[in-house]
């Protein structure tokens, strides 16, 4: 979200989205307020350290590591003593955060399995903390999403190396799959609830998300007109075999039309009949979104994207004639 105040980010949260607010998530902050920072945050017996080059592994956790502390611990403050009946918490996923996080000699730490399996151990260990107080806190039972931004890349060996002039192998599927199965399992453990795995990208490997146990994919809809076969019957799989689907519908920024809500709605509708599903699979498996965050919007448009977005949820329960 965009701004610098948690306590206005989580009374716009919890005003606008009463039924599943979220954690807000407040990068304009700096470092430590970023996806990474905020992760890092939750760490237990490993620290950061902010380098020229980004975040990077320290010996022991210094004054970067207790900012992202601190301002993971002011936004739990700012929720005040709100009651909501679910909650969403957010984080890097493990392939996202081993990308972000270099050694001490500058290697991501996506190159060494050993400290890849360290960082999950040491992520999941914070993660149930976290949990606990959220759930202390406000009483409700915690969603997790996981972000995974930069898988795509990881699969794809597209990342540079710290020269530039080269780039990280690429991790195999069934690797990858095997790792993000090890923490969705464990945060669902935690929660006891579907755990949300979140990719943007223009083309994300839903079949490798469903098959780690994603309970939920949360996806850019807007991108899916041109999607290839292949990607479209991944998404028809999961949708058939139960898994929520979040789409991505309200622009993350103000367009110059106000847009109508059939036409906001119009990716999902096609995505259904395309797929040959029902339209009311939108009431049963899919949750409307933001196509994706909402750092670089307005704060009035904020507010009117968050109200499109739980306009077009009971949009999808209950159509409006013609659609």
């Amino acid at each position: 979200m965009p701004g610098t105040d948690p306590a206005e980010a989580a009374a716009i949260v919890l005003g606008e989205l009463p039924d599943f607010p979220h954690l807000p998530e407040l990068p304009a902050r700096g470092l430590g307020a970023d996806l990474i920072g905020r992760t890092a945050a939750l760490l237990v017996d490993l620290g950061v350290e902010v380098a020229p080059s980004g975040y990077r592994v320290a010996a022991r956790p210094g004054r970067d590591h207790r900012r992202a502390v601190d301002l993971l611990r002011w936004d739990l403050d700012a929720l005040g003593d709100a009651r909501p009946p679910l909650i969403k918490t957010q984080l890097a996923g493990p392939w996202t955060l081993a990308a972000g996080i270099e050694l001490p000699r500058g290697h991501r730490v996506l190159t060494d399995r050993g400290a890849v399996r360290e960082f999950t151990e040491s992520m999941l260990a914070g993660l149930a903390s976290h949990v606990a107080e959220l759930t202390a806190r406000t009483g409700a039972p915690v969603v997790v999403q996981f972000d995974e931004p930069t898988l795509p890349e990881v699969l794809a060996g597209s990342l540079p190396t710290p020269s530039g002039y080269g780039t990280v192998g690429a991790v195999p599927e069934p690797e990858a799959r095997d790792l993000l199965a090890t923490v969705l399992d464990g945060a669902a453990e935690i929660t006891g609830q579907p755990v949300v795995v979140h990719s943007c990208a223009p083309k994300p490997p839903i079949g490798l998300l469903r098959a780690a146990g994603a309970g939920a994919i949360a996806l850019d809809a807007t991108l899916l007109g041109g999607a290839p076969a292949n990607l479209l019957d991944e998404l028809g799989e999961a949708w058939d075999s139960g898994t929520t689907v979040f789409l991505g519908l309200v622009p993350a920024l103000a367009p110059d039309k106000p847009p109508t809500l059939r036409e906001l709605a119009s990716p999902a509708l096609r995505l259904a009949d395309r797929l040959g599903f029902h339209r009311s699979i939108l009431a049963d498996r899919a949750v409307p979104t933001p196509t994706c965050g909402l750092a670089g919007a307005t704060n009035s448009w904020l507010r009117r994207a968050l109200s499109l977005t739980r306009d077009l949820g009971k949009a999808f329960v209950e159509p409006p004639e013609g659609w």
